[in-house]
């Protein structure tokens, strides 16, 4: 079964001068605040669409990553994963660089960089942003 999930955003005034906050309808886990200092400078307690793609992407990398481990036999009982998503002004999102570990029973650390490897092919997400080059660091 399909689902869909909804989010929308309001921006006030200019890119630069301009302020706008982000809401998650379908979980109403709440609004965010976005600027464009937030997005090409620092956060000051704001978030952007990079930060965004960045928690997309390393929760859609888990969970691909435990159900390829679970399907292989070798079922984890943690993974961590984290995603930076880097943005230049003026070019856009110029690299993504996913790091992971992990505790998995009986997979040597080979066993775990290749079914990573694949969970990055094969991610939703990565799907997605194939067009970005996407770094894996196994840690």
């Amino acid at each position: 079964m399909a689902t869909t999930r909804r989010a929308h955003a309001v921006w006030d005034g200019t890119l630069i001068d301009g302020t706008g906050e982000v809401s998650f309808d379908s979980s109403g886990i709440g609004t965010f605040a976005v600027s464009w200092p937030a997005r090409s400078e620092t956060p000051n307690g704001q978030t952007s669409p990079e930060e965004l793609i960045a928690a997309a992407h390393a929760t859609c990398f888990c969970m691909a990553l435990s159900n390829g481990l679970t399907k292989a036999g070798t079922p984890p009982s943690q993974l961590r994963a984290a995603a930076e998503v880097d943005f230049q002004p003026g070019t856009g999102i110029t690299g993504i660089r996913l790091f992971v570990s992990g505790e998995v029973d009986g997979l040597d650390a080979a066993g775990f960089q290749a079914a990573a490897d694949d969970a990055k092919a094969n991610c939703p997400v990565s799907k997605a942003l194939a067009a970005v080059p996407i770094e894996l660091v196994v840690q």
